[in-house]
């Protein structure tokens, strides 16, 4: 990986995901939004270019090739998806939920602005369920069949994969927003300093959350739906 100005944040990620983390560094967005250069994105978020890119260059030196998502086969891929991110979004959602509920109601009046974490959570939550259902229904078995089709065309109710792919990232950025405001009212998930154990617990899960999603947003966005894309007009 070298430094390119006209290469964009998401390409730096999918050839390298240790980046990710100096993205995250520098407050900027690598999943839903990463589809934009180097250069505009420093401009966007106000950072010094220069020493992002210096970062990215001493990241290229740590590649972890046990995670090199590019390369991996997209039923592989898809299962990982599944096992790792869909399992740990399914088991967390409950955990962050009582935590939320509980510091709603026991700190609401005094930090407002822990009610409308709750609100947003539950939001996102619901959202996230139904987003699930439908990429491990729908839009993963079809790209498997895809893939094991040996380049015969295949045949789906929902016309072209363009179709439920849009929709899964139109969700994706809606998640993704929202998480920005929670991330926003937390003061960047920092809770006060006399704040009991379950407040600094939900505060602690959130970001936790946060930066999973990031990840697994990553994964279908800039390399998964793609690759699905291009598989598609191959077989056509």
């Amino acid at each position: 990986m070298e430094v390119v100005k006209d290469k964009t944040v998401s390409e730096f990620v999918t050839e390298n995901i240790k980046t990710a983390h100096v993205f995250k560094k520098f407050g900027i967005d690598f999943c839903c939004g990463g589809g934009i250069t180097i250069a505009k994105a420093c401009a966007k978020f106000d950072v010094n270019q220069e020493l992002l890119e210096k970062e990215l260059l001493e990241v290229e030196k740590t590649v972890d090739r046990n995670h090199n998502y590019n390369q991996w086969d997209l039923s592989f891929l898809i299962d990982h998806i599944i096992n790792v991110h869909h399992t740990y979004v399914n088991e967390s959602l409950p955990i962050i939920s009582e935590y939320a509920n509980k510091v709603a109601k026991v700190h609401g009046h005094h930090y407002t602005e822990v009610v409308e974490i709750n609100r947003l959570f539950h939001e996102v939550a619901n959202e996230l369920l139904s987003h699930l259902q439908k990429e491990e229904q729908v839009l993963f078995p079809f790209i498997k069949k895809m893939v094991q089709a040996d380049n015969m065309e295949v045949s789906a109710p929902f016309g072209s994969v363009n179709n439920p792919i849009a929709m899964m990232e139109h969700e994706h950025e809606s998640a993704g927003n929202i998480f920005k405001e929670i991330e926003q009212l937390t003061n960047g998930y920092t809770p006060p300093p006399e704040a009991c154990n379950t407040f600094r617990a939900l505060y602690s899960k959130l970001e936790e959350f946060e930066q999973d999603l990031h990840l697994h947003i990553h994964l279908e966005n800039n390399i998964l739906h793609p690759k699905a894309i291009a598989l598609e007009k191959k077989m056509s």
